[in-house]
């Protein structure tokens, strides 16, 4: 991938790419990809979470703008709020759960890019759990089973 970087400002409940995905019932806004970065801006409805998995080649960043996560980081729990930024160091399983009443709006962000990018695009709007666990690990992201969410 040779991907570069273009200037210009992704506007408040916008896409840069124009396209609101829809990943795993959440709503999901590209914000900027490039090769070394991609960042997406994460909408979160109560009860919606993404199962733990591991990005084993990319680092990951959650900026929390809105709410309140539980994660859970490299087997423990833990919350975010508004504020706290997590960090995800490459090859630590970690998911993310709204467990409160209240919205949750997160700036996450990926370095490198690497597959993340195709891999939204290709799960927009999917529903079957068996093919995102598939697609993701061709895409470099692999779910951990699921007692590792409790």
């Amino acid at each position: 991938m040779n991907k570069v970087l273009k200037k210009g400002v992704t506007q408040n409940g916008e896409s840069y790419t124009s396209r609101r995905l829809n990943i795993l019932g959440q709503a999901y806004l590209a914000k900027a990809g490039c090769e070394s970065t991609f960042s997406f801006e994460v909408n979160s409805l109560p009860g919606q979470f993404v199962p733990v998995h591991v990005h084993p080649t990319q680092d990951e960043f959650i900026l929390m703008l809105e709410g309140e996560f539980d994660l859970k980081l490299d087997g423990k729990w833990t919350k975010a709020k508004a504020g706290d930024l997590v960090r995800l160091p490459k090859g630590v399983p970690h998911g993310y759960f709204n467990k409160s009443d209240k919205n949750v709006r997160a700036l996450f962000w990926v370095s490198p890019a690497q597959k993340l990018e195709a891999l939204f695009d290709a799960l927009d709007g999917l529903e079957d759990t068996e093919e995102v666990v598939r697609l993701a690990a061709l895409h470099e992201v692999d779910f951990l089973p699921p007692e590792s969410n409790d």
